[in-house]
């Protein structure tokens, strides 16, 4: 009986829809206790302080915060590993094959952030949220897309894997340039300085792990003390990590990216979104959703994304700059461009990184993110779902 159990369990977390899943399921457990008796529970223990550190050196920050600021460094540095991987040796890795999915993403963080700007125009305190509807969920987005299983051409789920990985990288430059706080000079040539041991450490071929992450743990907290966000030394520790593009040869970095994909994948993620999708839903009528900070938003992700790919990649193909994916006819390429409007993940966090000092507004940032996501993940699946049907 155990083994039985056990294998429905390795045969549920090798689905590439598993992630996704457990996304979705910790959001609507996070949706329902947050509207429920354990609501006050909820969000008193996402409040409570933790000390880590050793005597007086270390932090004390609130659980949310340990979750956003140290755990999703960790998610942005898998999810740099990733980069890092696809542009050396992946599907980014020439031009003609990486052009469809560059043009694409870039029409895709264009629009939707200029529909946000549009409805918050004349507020410039929403304004600063102009970038939550940028980006895409890999998780999710791929999650949805491979519930159609082999119906879909291989050639779409490489489209919209590499859309994604870009508009990550879109994010992660946006959170770098535009969400940095008041910046502080010491901490910052600390950070340039630990940088330049793991660049060493890159040049001179290191195949262990360890010193990596004993500098890569300061940089982290060099980093959340300069003002720039924490999660940015995620970032700069994948970039030094070698990788050799050689399949005989020992790659650290792919070696890494395996390593920790689960924990990312089913731990990670679904923490973020279990802490970070509760909300009240007393008194939520549909004029709530015409409020600027949500309107912009869900407008942003389910209008903007997908007319935003799809028209940057129509007029790349008509170009000749780029080709139709293989396999894959019109009504299907739009579909995955719908699906790109699922934000969920990285939109909650540039949300909060965006009204950080102005947390009123973070109500709205879950409603938008939330049914944005929603509608672009049942119009995708439907419409994906006729298209390979008329094939």
């Amino acid at each position: 009986m155990i083994n039985y159990i056990s294998s429905g369990f390795k045969w549920f977390f090798k689905l590439e829809a598993a992630s996704g899943i457990l996304l979705l399921i910790s959001a609507i457990v996070a949706l329902y206790i947050s509207n429920s008796n354990l609501s006050e529970i909820y969000f008193d223990v996402l409040k409570q302080y933790l000390f880590i550190g050793i005597n007086n050196f270390g932090l004390k920050l609130s659980v949310l915060h340990w979750i956003n600021d140290a755990l999703m460094a960790i998610f942005f540095f898998f999810v740099t590993l990733e980069i890092k991987r696809e542009f050396l040796q992946g599907e980014l890795s020439s031009i003609k094959q990486a052009m469809l999915p560059i043009i694409g993403a870039v029409g895709g963080m264009l629009v939707p952030a200029l529909i946000y700007i549009y409805i918050n125009f004349e507020t410039s305190v929403t304004l600063n949220g102009w970038a939550i509807p940028s980006a895409t969920d890999i998780a999710f987005s791929l999650g949805i897309l491979s519930l159609l299983g082999s119906r879909v051409p291989v050639s779409l789920k490489v489209f919209l894997t590499a859309l994604a990985i870009i508009d990550d990288l879109g994010a992660i430059v946006i959170i770098a340039f535009f969400y940095t706080g008041d910046l502080n000079i010491k901490y910052l040539i600390l950070i340039f300085l630990t940088f330049i041991l793991l660049l060493v450490l890159n040049r001179l071929s290191i195949k262990k792990f360890l010193p990596y992450l004993v500098l890569g743990l300061f940089l982290w907290f060099f980093t959340h003390e300069s003002g720039v966000h924490a999660t940015i030394a995620g970032v700069l520790l994948a970039s030094v990590i070698p990788h050799r593009k050689k399949e005989n040869d020992f790659s650290l970095l792919i070696k890494i990216e395996h390593a920790i994909s689960p924990y990312v994948a089913f731990i990670i993620m679904p923490l973020f979104a279990f802490a970070n999708a509760g909300v009240s839903l007393e008194g939520l009528t549909f004029n709530s959703l015409l409020a600027p900070v949500p309107l912009g938003i869900l407008l942003g992700l389910f209008v903007g994304k997908q007319v935003g790919v799809f028209i940057f990649s129509l007029a790349s193909i008509k170009l000749g700059f780029a080709t139709l994916p293989n396999n894959s006819n019109w009504i299907s390429f739009y579909a995955v461009g719908v699906l790109t409007g699922i934000g969920f993940t990285m939109s909650l966090f540039v949300g909060n990184l965006a009204f950080v000092n102005n947390m009123e507004y973070m109500d709205g940032v879950k409603i938008g993110v939330l049914s944005g996501s929603l509608l672009s993940t049942v119009a995708g699946y439907l419409l994906l779902m006729f298209s390979l049907k008329k094939k």
